[in-house]
């Protein structure tokens, strides 16, 4: 399995110059994050990947969007992957707004809203990542799958900080340990 940092987003760039919270509720990707999805497509055409998972988040939905277009594969939306919700930008989309931009997409097995309302603890975040672990751990494709997630999902699943639109080698089935998960290849 593949963790996706998603592309740079309005948030990040902003956020990357002040270190203040903008204020920019579910950002889009700026110029420079589409190009880093592009870029991602690229190297993960090369991994034989046939299926994306992607947040829910406008952002992590732009880049995937982006990605499967060179890959020709699906993207499964799946809310477990999800940024933890500590600033403005991690307030989520709608389901109906995000349908109407998506339409080629399925969202109605999300609840609504689909984030989380408060901050959420760092417990949390790790519980949701091995909740995610333990069902993709079972999906036999998992060595086939790109997710395109978020800084502080990635950060809680292999102890990394990755950049926007960088990627990192994950095995979910080495992921029952509490704390970073030690299925970790390479970050690239």
């Amino acid at each position: 399995m593949i963790l996706v940092r998603h592309g740079e987003s309005e948030f990040n760039a902003a956020f990357n110059r002040t270190r203040i919270d903008p204020g920019i509720v579910d950002p889009r990707l700026t110029g420079e994050g589409r190009a880093q999805a592009s870029a991602v497509a690229i190297a993960l055409h090369e991994l034989g990947i046939r299926r994306l998972i992607a947040s829910p988040y406008t952002r992590a939905l732009e880049t995937a969007s982006l990605i499967a277009e060179v890959l020709g594969t699906p993207i499964g939306v799946e809310p477990l992957v999800r940024e933890r919700s500590a600033f403005i930008c991690d307030i989520g989309t709608p389901v109906a707004e995000l349908a109407r931009r998506w339409p080629a997409l399925r969202f109605d097995h999300l609840a609504d809203p689909w984030w989380t309302a408060i901050e959420e603890s760092e417990d949390a975040l790790a519980n949701r990542g091995r909740n995610f672990c333990a069902a993709a751990g079972r999906a036999a494709d998992h060595n086939h799958v790109a997710v395109v997630t978020h800084w502080a999902f990635i950060r809680a699943l292999t102890g990394l900080s990755l950049a926007n639109g960088t990627w990192v080698a994950f095995d979910p089935e080495a992921s029952a340990a509490p704390g970073p998960v030690a299925g970790l290849a390479q970050a690239i």
